[in-house]
């Protein structure tokens, strides 16, 4: 087991399966299907992701270095959890970029019940240690713990 602090976005704690982006997270590209389409495994559909493309994405601890796209990012992550189609957690190795920390905090506040835990800033060692299908346990104070 190895241990990571970083820097929480949205708190809460979680246990869940590692899915792992070595590239950033187009958030439009990659939930468009979920939203738009009823896909209920939100399934990812961004094809220049070759790490997440076709995987379901749905109570995963998606482990990434950042989101990447246009600035609809932000509204894509909150409508995710507002419809209950949402990674069990997401964790950035790199600071998370105001718009898609904005689409979270929102989420975070204004939703009951469809909250996703985001720790940020957790280093490029994180990324370089995890691996898919790795334990992830995300605790109080951004401490995340990979097994």
């Amino acid at each position: 087991m190895k241990v990571f602090q970083g820097r929480v976005v949205a708190p809460g704690t979680v246990t869940a399966e590692a899915l792992v982006s070595h590239g950033g997270l187009n958030t439009l590209a990659s939930f468009q299907k979920a939203l738009q389409f009823g896909d209920k495994t939100v399934t990812c559909g961004d094809q220049n992701n070759p790490d997440l493309y076709g995987k379901q994405m749905l109570g995963k601890a998606l482990c990434l270095p950042q989101t990447i796209g246009s600035t609809t990012g932000g509204m894509v992550l909150y409508c995710a959890c507002s419809m209950g189609r949402h990674p069990a957690c997401m964790l950035f190795s790199k600071p998370i970029d105001s718009l898609a920390g904005a689409g979270i905090i929102l989420g975070d506040v204004w939703l009951e019940g469809a909250k996703m835990p985001v720790v940020d800033s957790l280093g490029d060692e994180f990324l370089a240690y995890v691996k898919e299908g790795m334990t992830i346990t995300v605790k109080d104070g951004g401490i995340v713990e990979v097994n």
